[in-house]
């Protein structure tokens, strides 16, 4: 797949692992962020195409009075329904490649962090020249997770068991950065692959 000359790091890790904050630090470092979360947002604001085909896939009820998409009615649905969730992946997930691939090719830093929580599972490593996991161990990711979504533990717990795991996610990268103690040893860590990925990119 065309790298657009950009070097392309991708960045995973599961839920509560600490993705978000090793981004912040990378954008600290002047680095351009492309977040898929954001992105999947982006196709289905109001005026896009992404929501126009929803609403007539699924009808005006999926729809709030604003015009924006009501994302509890359209989770319910897909839930329900395998064929539902089936249609809707293979309408957004080629939007949002394509808006990634397009910030990507715009990036100006020496290298592009490309964040997507589902990176291994969805495949996404094609479109990165390295991959870099932020890990650390399951009984913290749902300790982290439950203090900061207010979900239920048997929730995060559906959510980690329908991600790729751990051992999966450590096999698919090139570099691995361990988040299981401090903010400060997370961001040490990264200044050290900073300077990798600096000379990586500039190859």
């Amino acid at each position: 797949m065309d790298k657009q000359n950009v070097f392309v790091v991708g960045l995973t890790g599961g839920i509560g692992s600490g993705k978000s904050a090793a981004t912040t630090i990378f954008e600290k470092l002047g680095i351009d962020i492309v977040d898929a979360d954001e992105v999947a947002r982006d196709v289905v604001e109001v005026g896009s195409e992404g929501l126009r085909q929803i609403a007539e896939h699924f009808g005006e009820t999926i729809l709030l009075e604003d015009g924006s998409l009501n994302r509890a009615a359209l989770r319910e649905k897909i839930f329900a329904a395998e064929e539902e969730k089936h249609w809707l992946n293979g309408l957004l997930h080629p939007l949002i490649r394509s808006r990634m691939q397009q910030l990507i090719s715009e990036s100006t830093s020496p290298y592009c962090i490309l964040s997507v929580p589902l990176l291994v599972e969805n495949k996404l490593t094609e479109m990165c020249n390295h991959v870099v996991v932020v890990d650390c161990p399951e009984i913290l990711q749902l300790e982290r997770a439950l203090k900061r979504d207010g979900s239920t533990a048997q929730t995060i717990k559906s959510i980690m068991a329908s991600q790729a795991t751990r051992k999966e996610r450590i096999e698919a990268a090139n570099d691995v950065l361990d988040n299981s103690t401090t903010l400060e040893a997370l961001a040490s860590q990264i200044s050290t692959l900073h300077q990798k990925l600096l000379s990586l990119a500039s190859v």
